[in-house]
Parts: C-alpha cells; sequence; structure tokens
C-alpha cells in the first residue's frame, strides 16, 4: 500500500505532525529531520509554535523517496534531484537522465539477482535430486 493509500483514511486532513508522518511512512522522526536538514525534503510548513506540519504532498514526496532508496540511488543523488526539482520545469532533461542512469543501475542488479536466482535453483535441484526430496514448487 502505498502513503497515499495509507493517508487516504486518515480524517481527510491536510496537516500532519511528525510523528503521524513517522507511523504513516516507517521512518522514525529522526530521519523526516535529517532529510529536512539534508535538503532532501521541500521545505516543510512550520505552525505558530514551531512545530513540522507536513502535507499529502509530502507524504507522496517522501513516498517517492522510498522508492528512489530501494533502486540503490545514493542519497547525494536523491537530494540533487530534489535541488533540481525546486529549480524548476527548465531541469526535466536532468532530472530524467538522473532518473534513466538510476534505471540502469536496477536492470543491472536484477539481470545480477536473476543469475544468482539461477545457480540457487541449481543447487536446490542438484541436492533435492540427491537426498530425494524434491525442491519448492515455487521456483520460476
Amino acid at each position: 500500500m502505498s502513503v497515499t493509500e495509507t493517508t487516504a483514511g486518515v480524517s481527510g486532513k491536510d496537516r500532519y505532525t511528525i510523528s503521524e508522518v513517522a507511523a504513516l511512512t516507517g521512518l522514525t522522526a529522526h530521519t523526516l529531520r535529517w532529510y529536512e536538514r539534508i535538503g532532501l525534503m521541500p521545505h516543510v510548513d512550520r505552525s505558530h509554535t514551531g512545530q513540522r506540519r507536513f502535507t499529502r504532498r509530502d507524504l507522496d514526496w517522501l513516498a517517492f523517496v522510498g522508492k528512489l532508496r530501494l533502486t540503490g540511488m545514493p542519497v547525494a543523488d536523491m537530494v540533487r534531484y530534489a535541488e533540481l526539482v525546486r529549480a524548476g520545469d527548465h531541469t526535466h532533461a536532468e532530472r530524467q537522465a538522473l532518473l534513466e542512469a538510476t534505471r540502469r543501475d536496477v536492470l543491472h542488479r536484477i539481470a545480477e539477482l536473476q543469475d544468482t536466482l539461477a545457480v540457487l535453483d541449481f543447487k536446490i535441484t542438484h541436492y533435492g535430486n540427491l537426498t530425494g526430496i524434491p525442491a519448492e514448487a515455487s521456483t520460476t
């Protein structure tokens, strides 16, 4: 389930405290503050008492950042991407290039994992033949 799907039923509100965002995203308050400090989070609004107030848009951004983290993108590249977003529409080509490079890295890792899976499947089948215990039917 995405962060947006998770927050859709949260009283229809559009302002969330740091503890609510932590609960919704699984990130710690410390991580959220760090993201803000390093420039990974766009400007986070504050209440009159200085308390952070996140919006649904912030939650969507955090969901995207989470996907970038899963790709293995270095934090410096994520921060660069955030800077480009803040810089405006004239950075579309540079953003695209950054995402395309990340996509190539992901495809390379997928190929490595597929090769690794093939070796594991071979070994599992081999040992299944030796022991008479068939390999799990879940191999693909």
